[in-house]
C-alpha cells in the first residue's frame, strides 16, 4: 500500500513553511492568485524557497492566470509544478507547455470523473465545488467521487481535510496525495503549527494502518 503524500496549500511564511516540512509534508503550495487571503507574491516566495531544503517540492497556485505569466513564474522559481486552481479549460492545459501540471476541479451534484481525461495533467486534484470560490473554503464533499476518479488520473484530494477526518479520507479514498490549507490554519492565511503537528500525525496512522 502506498504512502500518501501530505501538500500543505497557502505557505507566506518561512516559519509556515519549516514547520510544515518539520512535520512531514511533501510538498509546499504558494498561492499566486490576488484574490486569496493566502496570495503571496512571487518574489516573496523565491526568497522562503531560497531557504528550503532542496528536496521540498515547491508548488504554484495560479487562477485563471495569463499562459505566459504562469510559464515565466515557473521558470524564474524553479517550481516542481504548477498547479491550476480556477477555469482553466483542456485547451490550456495543453498549450501550457513545460511545467508539470495538476489541474484542480470542483466537484458538486454534476460532476463527471470521466471528464478528467479531456485535460492534459500529471495529477488532478479535487476540491469541493461553492459558487464564487476558488479553494480555501473549509468544505468537503462526496469522497465517492474522488474513488471513481482514480480510474482516469492520479487524484490529489483536497476540500475541507481537517485532523478529525483525514484519517478516515485516506483510508477511505487512498489517493495519490492530500491537499489541505484551511484545516491547518489558525486562520486564513496564518498557519497553526500544533494543527500543523496534529494533523501529519493522523496522516501517519493512516498510512501506517
Amino acid at each position: 500500500m502506498h504512502r500518501v503524500r501530505v501538500k500543505i496549500c497557502g505557505i507566506r511564511t518561512s516559519e509556515e513553511a519549516a514547520a510544515a516540512l518539520e512535520c512531514g509534508a511533501d510538498a509546499l503550495g504558494f498561492n499566486f492568485w490576488p484574490g486569496s487571503p493566502r496570495y503571496i507574491s512571487p518574489d516573496s516566495a523565491r526568497d522562503i524557497m531560497s531557504r528550503l531544503h532542496p528536496l521540498a517540492s515547491r508548488i504554484g497556485v495560479f487562477v485563471n492566470e495569463d499562459a505566459d505569466t504562469v510559464r515565466t513564474v515557473f521558470h524564474s522559481l524553479g517550481l516542481s509544478a504548477v498547479q491550476l486552481h480556477g477555469d482553466e479549460s483542456p485547451e490550456y492545459c495543453r498549450n501550457l507547455a513545460g511545467p508539470k501540471i495538476i489541474k484542480a476541479l470542483r466537484v458538486g451534484p454534476e460532476f463527471d470523473p470521466g471528464s478528467i481525461t479531456a485535460y492534459a495533467a500529471s495529477a488532478i486534484l479535487l476540491d469541493a465545488s461553492v459558487r464564487g470560490s476558488y479553494g480555501g473554503t473549509g468544505r468537503s464533499f462526496d469522497w465517492n467521487a474522488a474513488i471513481e476518479s482514480k480510474s482516469y488520473a492520479p487524484v490529489i484530494l483536497a476540500g475541507g481535510l481537517t485532523i478529525e477526518n483525514v484519517e478516515e479520507a485516506i483510508r477511505t479514498v487512498r489517493p495519490m496525495a492530500i491537499d489541505v490549507c484551511s484545516g491547518v490554519e489558525a486562520e486564513p492565511g496564518r498557519k497553526d503549527p500544533r494543527k500543523l503537528e496534529r494533523f501529519m500525525e493522523a496522516v501517519n496512522r493512516a498510512n501506517v494502518g
